[in-house]
């Protein structure tokens, strides 16, 4: 019985590989967006059978282009069939929906949503397919991606705080300061003179104030062929985290000697 019950769910993705055969998710000649750079990478990916490297450049597609259906398409479909992520799967068809909604192969689409949806509870939270195991699903990722962009928020309000503390001007030193064991003095014990034998008396020096350090941002210097996708990479940060961090800068024209902010 289970193994009828996934045989079903299959039957979608064996269509669902039939439609990526095509150029594009209706078949028609290839759009604007389909001529991006990052997308014709992204292609030639898919058919040298690396589907990691495809979808990192179908990413870069999104960044050039963010209302590209025709990435988000091909994204899905490899979390979908080729990585086994449908979480991503899920999110990148629902995108393609909405930016795409008149498209031919819209039921095709929302029973691949349902598949997925199907094998994260049962795969992921060993929970039976069962309507209210859907909706507690969606809940966890709603959940999900709204810690997501707290997270992101709290990252460019750093960057923030970190810009205004190099910007503010240099603490004020006071001329004594008050370490926490001798009362901000040392003693030291001065020998009374001949005329006045066993008598000495006791010398104050103040010790030198503290010197204040203030935390330098992380910054980097856009260089040749530099996307703001590969930027995030190399540095080891989120792509949202990134354009939150550099709300003025515009992805599509960054320019060599540019300088981001890090968060």
């Amino acid at each position: 019985m289970r193994f009828f019950v996934r045989l079903v769910s299959w039957a979608p993705a064996v269509l669902l590989g039939v439609v990526l055969a095509g150029c594009s998710p209706n078949d028609q000649s290839a759009g604007d967006d389909e001529k991006e750079p990052h997308f014709v990478l992204g292609k030639s990916r898919v058919n040298a059978m690396d589907y990691p490297g495809a979808a990192e450049a179908f990413q870069e597609s999104l960044v050039v282009n963010p209302h590209s259906a025709a990435a988000h398409y091909q994204i899905a479909c490899l979390y979908d069939t080729k990585i086994s992520d449908p979480a991503a799967a899920i999110y990148h068809y629902q995108e393609f929906l909405r930016l795409d909604p008149k498209t031919e192969i819209a039921d095709l689409i929302r029973r691949r949503v349902e598949g997925c949806k199907q094998q994260l509870a049962t795969d992921v939270l060993q929970l039976p397919s069962t309507p209210k195991a859907q909706q507690d699903l969606e809940r966890l990722v709603e959940k999900n991606r709204t810690l997501q962009e707290q997270v992101d928020k709290l990252n460019a309000y750093i960057v923030t705080l970190q810009a205004a503390a190099k910007s503010a001007p240099p603490p004020v030193q006071n001329n004594y300061a008050a370490p926490p064991q001798n009362g901000g003095y040392t003693y030291e014990e001065v020998t009374a003179p001949p005329a006045n034998p066993g008598k000495g008396t006791m010398k104050v020096t103040p010790l030198p104030p503290p010197k204040a350090k203030l935390v330098k941002p992380r910054t980097h210097v856009v260089a040749d062929r530099e996307t703001m996708a590969s930027i995030a990479r190399k540095t080891g940060v989120s792509l949202p985290a990134l354009q939150a961090a550099n709300p003025g800068v515009n992805p599509k024209k960054m320019r060599v000697g540019q300088t981001l902010n890090l968060p």
